[in-house]
């Protein structure tokens, strides 16, 4: 397997991240997932255009897994207490910042991509004084919900996720990232 790097995506990348998205979420999607559905989501959250407002607004962060010019995975996270009630609930620590994407391209998986994209943003997140990560993961996604498990990230609750005009039902897994946290109010 070729050498991977890990790099912090910029306005710029918003064409390759795309790419690598719209390559990559299908493959996370429960069978049930039609095809229309992952098309219409890829068309709206994933297109260059939606890249491009994500890294026009400093709340959101992203990380590009390169090998050589071609992108084989991203992050993206972002700043902020979650906004949904469900979420707002269970996610006990303050500040915090979601894992909103984090999708290795298949000829990846297995590998440790994943893993580099996480630490990437988890150091950030560290650094930058967040108690905690969160994130929703598809309840049927086996193999995304074991690496979480690996990662650290323990499972606080559930949520709907709506993909094209069907809901999807999530876990939501938190990560606390120091033991001097405060608890939300």
């Amino acid at each position: 397997m070729k050498k991977v790097s890990i790099r912090r995506a910029t306005p710029s990348d918003a064409h390759l991240l795309s790419l690598v998205a719209t390559l990559t979420f299908p493959l996370a999607c429960p069978p049930s997932t039609t095809p229309e559905n992952i098309a219409e989501f890829c068309a709206t959250e994933l297109s260059p255009e939606a890249f491009d407002r994500y890294l026009a607004d400093v709340s959101y962060r992203a990380w590009l897994a390169m090998v050589g010019t071609k992108p084989c995975g991203y992050l993206l996270s972002h700043d902020g207490d979650p906004v949904e009630a469900d979420i707002t609930a269970v996610v006990s620590m303050r500040p915090t910042t979601e894992i909103s994407k984090i999708y290795v391209t298949a000829e990846y998986h297995g590998s440790a991509v994943a893993h580099e994209l996480m630490n990437a943003a988890i150091q950030d997140a560290t650094s930058r004084g967040c108690e905690s990560v969160w994130l929703g993961v598809n309840q049927q996604n086996a193999r995304a919900n074991a690496f979480y498990a690996r990662q650290g990230f323990a499972q606080v609750g559930t949520r709907r996720f709506l993909v094209g005009d069907t809901w999807e039902d999530d876990f939501v897994r938190e990560k606390v990232l120091s033991g001097t946290s405060t608890v939300k109010s």
